[in-house]
């Protein structure tokens, strides 16, 4: 079974919930969580920060893979 780093999956869990109100915004249903994500730059907000978050949950990935690689 391979075990995934938590730092990955609770950043990646984050990068989602960052990702729904940013395409709900985009969508046009924004209004409905929130007045403010109304505005199309609220959810230009979130998807920038989605993608920051899953850039982000992709360093402890790579370090455990590149450790479970080691030839030591």
């Amino acid at each position: 079974m391979r075990r995934y780093p938590f730092s990955f999956i609770a950043l990646s869990v984050l990068g989602t919930l960052c990702a729904i109100p940013g395409i709900l915004s985009f969508a046009g249903f924004g209004a409905a969580l929130h007045p403010i994500l109304d505005d199309p730059m609220a959810g230009l907000a979130f998807i920038v920060s989605a993608v920051a978050l899953f850039g982000s949950a992709a360093f402890p990935l790579v370090i455990a893979r590149l450790k479970q690689s080691d030839p030591d």
